[in-house]
C-alpha cells in the first residue's frame, strides 16, 4: 500500500506539472480527463498522506524496538505501536474502497427518463414529485438540468418526462436511480381515505457523445408534427415536434418541447444516441448478469427498488435495506444519504469480489 500510495504522489505532482501548462486548456477533452484524475487522486491521498505519516511513525518505532537500546523509549514505541496499528487498519480499509476501479461512464452526465406506471392520475403525480425532487438535488449539487421531453399529465405532473442532467460525476451520483420507484399514498381525489399504491419508473442514462455510438443517418427515420399537449390540444401551429425511429434496434425518440425543430431534433438525436448505446451495453452485459447478481446496479429496471409511504413518513431502498423516516425532507430532493449508501454497498461488494 505505501509503494501504490508514493507512486500516487509522484503522479499528482505530474499532473499538477501538466494542467499549469496552458497549452494543455486549448485541448478541452485532455484537459478535462486530466483535471478528473486530478481530482480522484486528490481524494485518494487525502487518506493517502496521513496514511503515510502514520506508516512511518509505525516503521520508526518497530526500529527503536529491535535496536534495544533504551528501556524507557522501548516501552513508549510498544504503546504507540498499539495506536498506529489500529490508525493503519482504518486507514487501509478507506483506501481499499477509493482505489477500486471507477465505472468508466461515472464522470459522464445523464438523461433521466420518468414515466408513469400503475396508478393512472396518481402515478404521473408522483412522476412529477420524482422530477422536482431530482432537480431539487441537481441545483443543490451545483449540476444543470434542461428538459430534453415531456409530457404532461391534466391532473399534474407527467405521464413521461425526460431530462439532461450536467455535472461533475453525474453518473456516479444518479446511476442507482434507475428502476421502479411506489409510492403509497392517499391520492387528493380517494374520497375513502384509502392509501393507494403507484408506481413509477426511472431510467439513467449515461449520456453518449458522438465517439461512443455512430447512428447512421441511413439507418434512422425522422418524423416531423405539430406538438400537443395534455388532452391532444396543438400548443404549435408548425411541425415543430420531432420523432425519430432507429430502425435496426426499433427504438424511438419523440420531442416536442422546443418551439424550433432543429432544436427538437438535436435532442431527440442526443437521447437516441444514449438509448442505442445503452440497449448495445446491456446486451453485451447480459451473460455477465445472468451469472452475476448484484445487490445494486443490477440494471433490471423492472424490479422494485424503493417505497416512498407517506401515511408514515418513510422510505425504502429495498437493495439495501435501508429506511429512513425523512420522507418530507427526501421528496424535497435531500437524497444524499440514499445516494452515498447505495454508493458505498457498490464499493464494499466490489471489495468482496476482488479479495
Amino acid at each position: 500500500m505505501k509503494d501504490k500510495i508514493l507512486n500516487l504522489s509522484n503522479r499528482l505532482n505530474e499532473l499538477n506539472e501538466k494542467l499549469s501548462d496552458p497549452d494543455i486548456h486549448r485541448d478541452k477533452k485532455k484537459y478535462q480527463a486530466l483535471a478528473r484524475e486530478h481530482n480522484e487522486l486528490t481524494k485518494i491521498l487525502e487518506i493517502g498522506e496521513p496514511y503515510l505519516k502514520v506508516f512511518n511513525d509505525y516503521e520508526g518505532n518497530n526500529a527503536i524496538i529491535e535496536e534495544e537500546q533504551d528501556d524507557e523509549l522501548v516501552e513508549m514505541a510498544r504503546e504507540e505501536i498499539a495506536g498506529m496499528e489500529a490508525s493503519l487498519k482504518k486507514y487501509e480499509e478507506q483506501l481499499k474502497l477509493l482505489l477500486l476501479p471507477k465505472n468508466p461512464d461515472d464522470h459522464k452526465n445523464v438523461i433521466v427518463e420518468i414515466r408513469a406506471g400503475a396508478g393512472g392520475d396518481e402515478a404521473a403525480i408522483f412522476a412529477g414529485n420524482l422530477y422536482r425532487m431530482y432537480t431539487h438535488y441537481c441545483e443543490d449539487k451545483k449540476f444543470k438540468s434542461e428538459i430534453m421531453n415531456s409530457n404532461p399529465s391534466e391532473r399534474g405532473g407527467f405521464k413521461e418526462i425526460i431530462f439532461l442532467v450536467e455535472g461533475t460525476d453525474v453518473y456516479a451520483s444518479l446511476k442507482h436511480e434507475s428502476g421502479v420507484h411506489r409510492v403509497q399514498r392517499v391520492p387528493d381525489t380517494e374520497t375513502q381515505g384509502r392509501v393507494h399504491t403507484s408506481a413509477v419508473s426511472v431510467v439513467v442514462l449515461p449520456e453518449a457523445e458522438e465517439v461512443d455510438i455512430k447512428i447512421d443517418p441511413n439507418e434512422i427515420k425522422i418524423d416531423v408534427y405539430r406538438s400537443s399537449g395534455p388532452g391532444g390540444q396543438s400548443v404549435n401551429t408548425t411541425d415543430s415536434a420531432v420523432r425519430i425511429t432507429h430502425i435496426p434496434t426499433g427504438t424511438v425518440v419523440t420531442c416536442q418541447d422546443e418551439k424550433s425543430q432543429l432544436k427538437n431534433k438535436t435532442k431527440a438525436l442526443k437521447v437516441l444516441r444514449s438509448r442505442v448505446l445503452d440497449k448495445a451495453v446491456s446486451e453485451q452485459n447480459k451473460t455477465v448478469a445472468e451469472k452475476r447478481k448484484l445487490m445494486v446496479g443490477s440494471g433490471d429496471r423492472s424490479a422494485k427498488i424503493r417505497t416512498y409511504n407517506f401515511p408514515q413518513g418513510r422510505v425504502t431502498d429495498h437493495r439495501i435495506g435501508l429506511t429512513l423516516y425523512k420522507l418530507d425532507r427526501i421528496i424535497e430532493g435531500e437524497i444524499d444519504e440514499l445516494i452515498e449508501a447505495l454508493q458505498l454497498a457498490e464499493r464494499q461488494q466490489q471489495l468482496e469480489e476482488v479479495s
